[in-house]
C-alpha cells in the first residue's frame, strides 16, 4: 500500500496547487487573472479535482480527501485500518500544495495588502460568521460531493480514471451552487493542511490563520461525508 499513500500525497498536493492556486491568480494583486472572479475560481477548483483524480486514481482510488475516505469505510468499500495512513498522506499532500503555491505567487503576495485576500488563497472562510449556518453549509455540499462519488466508486479502492472528469464537474456544480456561503472546502485536507501553512510560512504581512473558524471545515465534511454513506447504504440495502 506504500504507494498507495504517496499517490493520496502527490493526488492531494496536486489538488491543492492548483485548487489554491487558481484562487491566488484570481485575488492576488498584480496577476493576469486579478478580479476574474468566482466562475474562475470554481472552473480552476472543478480542474484541480479532475487533474488529480486523473494523475492517481490507478494508484489509490484518488480519495484526496479524508471526508471521502471515512465514507468509503463507513459503506464497506475501504478497510478502515487503511483510513489513518490514507488521510496522513492527504494531510501533507495539501500541506505541500499550499507551500507551493505561496511559492508560485510569492512577488504577489507582496504586491497585496489585504490580508483577507492572502489568507483565502490557503483556506476558506465564511461570507457571514455563523457557525451552524456555516457547519451545515459544509456539511451538505459534502454530501453532495461524497454522494455522487459513492457512486462511481469501484468496491475495493475508489475511484477509477473513468470518472475524473465526472467527479470535477460535481464539484464545479457545488462550487458554483453552494460554495457561496463558505468557499466549499468540502475536504478537511484541503482547508486544515494549507491554513497550517499560512500561519508557519513567512508570507509577507499576514494576518491571523483564523483558528476559531478552522474546525468547521474539518467537521462539517466528515459528518457530511459518513451521512452520505449511511444514505448511500440505506438506499443499497
Amino acid at each position: 500500500m506504500e504507494n498507495a499513500y504517496l499517490a493520496e500525497l502527490i493526488g492531494t498536493a496536486i489538488l491543492i496547487l492548483l485548487g489554491n492556486g487558481v484562487v491566488a491568480n484570481v485575488v492576488l494583486n498584480k496577476t493576469k487573472g486579478n478580479s476574474s472572479g468566482w466562475i474562475v475560481i470554481t472552473m480552476g477548483w472543478g480542474m484541480a479535482v479532475f487533474t488529480a483524480v486523473l494523475c492517481v486514481a490507478e494508484f489509490s482510488g484518488a480519495h484526496i480527501n479524508p471526508a471521502v475516505t471515512v465514507a468509503l469505510a463507513v459503506a464497506g468499500n475501504f478497510p478502515w485500518l487503511e483510513v489513518a495512513p490514507y488521510i496522513a498522506s492527504q494531510m501533507l499532500g495539501a500541506s505541500i500544495g499550499g507551500a507551493l503555491v505561496w511559492l508560485v505567487y510569492k512577488d504577489h503576495f507582496r504586491a497585496t495588502e489585504d490580508k483577507g485576500a492572502k489568507l483565502a488563497v490557503f483556506c476558506t472562510g465564511p461570507a457571514i460568521k455563523n457557525t451552524m449556518s456555516n457547519l451545515l453549509s459544509e456539511t451538505i455540499g459534502t454530501f453532495v460531493l461524497v454522494f455522487a462519488v459513492l457512486y462511481m466508486v469501484s468496491p475495493d479502492v475508489g475511484l477509477g480514471a473513468i470518472n475524473a472528469l465526472p467527479v470535477g464537474l460535481v464539484v464545479l456544480a457545488i462550487g458554483l451552487c453552494l460554495g457561496g456561503t463558505t468557499g466549499y472546502a468540502i475536504n478537511p485536507a484541503r482547508d486544515l493542511g494549507p491554513r497550517l501553512m499560512h500561519a508557519l510560512l513567512p508570507v509577507s504581512n499576514k494576518g491571523s490563520s483564523d483558528w476559531s473558524y478552522s474546525w468547521v471545515p474539518v467537521i462539517g465534511p466528515i459528518l457530511g461525508g459518513i451521512l452520505a454513506a449511511v444514505a448511500y447504504s440505506q438506499l443499497g440495502s
